[in-house]
């Protein structure tokens, strides 16, 4: 099991890039995660009051642009999360 640990540690160093993840997600990686989806749900939910707020129309374009690029960014990371439920909700729309 350490060897495994080193040999993933020294293959991660060497390369940079982590060629496949990890089994299991360390307590800081799962709050870096939690916050991540927290930014994005603030700003969907910032976008959109602000969008309700606004009386010019390229304003609220833009405004729900951003939202819809949050939202896409947090369902994106609820995928890499559970892919298999994201499969599951595929499938019902």
């Amino acid at each position: 099991m350490m060897e495994q640990q080193n040999s993933f540690n020294n293959q991660q160093q060497s390369t940079g890039l982590m060629k496949q993840p990890p089994e299991m997600v360390s307590v800081k990686d799962s709050l870096y995660l939690a916050d991540m989806l927290a930014w994005n749900l603030n700003a969907i939910k910032k976008a959109h009051f602000f969008a309700t707020q606004c009386k010019d129309p390229q304003i609220i374009d833009a405004l729900n642009r951003c939202g819809l690029m949050h939202q896409r960014h947090y369902d994106t990371i609820l995928n890499h999360l559970d892919p298999n439920q994201a499969q599951t909700q595929q499938q019902f729309q």
